[in-house]
């Protein structure tokens, strides 16, 4: 028999362990535009030809905001295809209802991984002869063609066939009778480049590899074989890199890859990472904060102690660089970050308050703090930052 007990209005089961009952937004949370995904697909959609497919890269759970939710407003704004990197992932949005094609872009290499693969209509990236014949094994078990993409290495020197070595590769490939082969691509290294539009750049000599490649297989010839190698940075630097598709990851989310191109381009940010103040503190002049007391206050000091650090996947690195955002004014953190806190400095604020909320990442108002800053801030790339998060961050949808 089961004890109900109510408080003030509260009714809960006291055997209860009452997780259901914690808001997502009791410490610390991102918020996903759906709205802003599907915006931002429409846009760059609107920028390739009616015959070049969109492919929207939702690994890494969508960037960290989430795959399900991605893919679907992806597939809203333009979307045909979708990128996931393990097997995990793509098995995943096949059990979250998704429908459309879904392409491997992490290598598989096991006769049971790729068994799996197929029985999700999965699409596995192939690197090698080995796995052609497992694949071509597999069809021919099930009596039926299983369907895979091709890559060639032309520079990246990770996966993808030797490119000296694919012509000959291809011609037995080509023979393989339980297999199709659903695309053919590769990888650019440096499309983000500032120079990556010159005529010697990395990015120029790769497509031009790429071409020469496919001009030998005769690929004129196998119309129903998508060519792709744009990713978000190779997308907007000319059509001469869009092929029969592109796999568009970061600006779908909001962010330019190329500074210079950001200017000419309407992306807005699908996440905002937000959190809740647990504390509020005064301190006096020439107090530390934090581990190894690295700030010391140069007055007195109304401190916010917020509840998120590198545990919940904001750099440590960034102690003491970045600001935090409440009604569209800025405060700096201050002090080590730490595993589970920060503190940010609200001198002068009267409206912050214990419970009050505040802005890491996102837009409010004309201000915006982007993951483009963080990773200038702290040395790295705004993809690492946005796939940092952790998964004790609730993801909550906001439209």
């Amino acid at each position: 028999m089961q004890i109900q007990q109510t408080i003030q209005g509260f009714n809960f089961d006291k055997n209860s362990t009452f997780e259901k009952d914690i808001d997502p937004k009791q410490r610390a949370w991102i918020e996903v535009s759906g709205k802003a995904l599907e915006s931002n697909v429409r846009q760059l959609r609107s920028k390739l030809s009616k015959s070049c497919q969109f492919m929207a890269v939702v690994k890494a759970d969508g960037y960290g905001h989430d795959a399900k939710v991605v893919a679907e407003y992806a597939i809203k704004g333009g979307a045909s295809q979708l990128g996931v990197a393990t097997l995990k992932e793509g098995i995943k949005l096949r059990s979250s209802g998704i429908k459309k094609p879904i392409l491997i872009l992490g290598n598989l290499y096991t006769k049971r991984d790729l068994i799996i693969s197929f029985k999700n209509d999965l699409m596995p990236t192939i690197s090698s002869l080995r796995e052609c014949l497992i694949c071509n094994n597999i069809g021919n078990h099930f009596g039926l063609r299983f369907p895979l993409h091709l890559k060639v290495d032309t520079g990246m020197s990770r996966l993808g066939f030797e490119y000296n070595k694919f012509v000959q590769q291809f011609e037995k490939i080509k023979s393989f009778e339980n297999i199709s082969i659903e695309g053919i691509y590769s990888h650019l290294s440096s499309a983000d480049d500032k120079n990556s539009s010159e005529a010697k750049s990395s990015s120029q000599l790769q497509r031009k590899k790429f071409e020469e490649l496919l001009n030998q297989i005769n690929i004129d010839r196998n119309h129903n074989i998508k060519i792709h190698l744009a990713n978000s940075a190779g997308m907007l630097l000319n059509k001469d890199f869009h092929f029969h598709m592109v796999r568009v990851g970061l600006s779908m989310y909001g962010y330019s890859p190329i500074s210079t191109i950001h200017k000419n381009l309407s992306l807005n940010p699908a996440l905002f990472l937000k959190v809740k103040v647990a504390f509020i503190r005064i301190i006096d002049k020439g107090v530390s904060v934090s581990y190894g007391g690295k700030f010391v206050s140069s007055r007195k000091t109304k401190l916010a102690v917020l509840s998120i650090g590198y545990a919940d996947g904001v750099p440590r690195k960034l102690s003491g660089k970045i600001n935090v955002m409440h009604n569209s004014k800025l405060y700096p953190q201050v002090g080590s970050i730490t595993m589970d806190q920060m503190m940010v400095d609200i001198t002068g604020s009267n409206d912050i308050k214990i419970g009050s909320t505040m802005l890491l990442l996102g837009s409010d108002g004309d201000k915006t703090i982007s993951p483009v800053d963080w990773a200038r801030e702290s040395n790295t790339i705004p993809w690492e930052i946005i796939c940092s998060f952790k998964n004790r961050l609730p993801r909550v949808q906001v439209d």
